[in-house]
């Protein structure tokens, strides 16, 4: 079973608790430190060739519009639920952006959802 690599950029800084719920689900997370993580959501997934990406932010957007106008990520963006960020994954976005949403619940079912859609399970 391959390792599920998520990046996670917050416009607080925050995202420890996403990256647990991550790693709960076998996944491996890697959180950008500071303020203003989210608008280098993109560049990080690139550097690290990222599975999946996850944006925090007030809006849900900027970061993750950032990543999918700079490399092309397939996104979506201004969601509120994990059901959302579900969805998105059944969908094929690899870069999700959400409102403030630091819940370790959020990384395991994100993480859980991406198996299931590629066969990772």
């Amino acid at each position: 079973m391959k390792q599920i690599h998520v990046v996670i950029g917050d416009r607080l800084g925050k995202g420890q608790k996403v990256a647990a719920g991550v790693e709960t689900a076998g996944g491996k997370a890697t959180v950008i430190p500071g303020v203003a993580a989210d608008m280098k959501l993109g560049d990080v997934m690139k550097e690290h060739n990222a599975d999946l990406g996850i944006s925090f932010c007030g809006s849900g957007g900027a970061g993750a519009i950032t990543a999918q106008t700079k490399y092309g990520y397939k996104a979506r963006y201004g969601m509120r639920s994990i059901e959302e960020g579900e969805t998105a994954i059944a969908d094929g976005c690899i870069v999700l952006g959400f409102g403030f949403m630091d819940k370790e619940e959020l990384g395991e079912r994100l993480v859980k959802a991406f198996n299931k859609k590629y066969g990772n399970a």
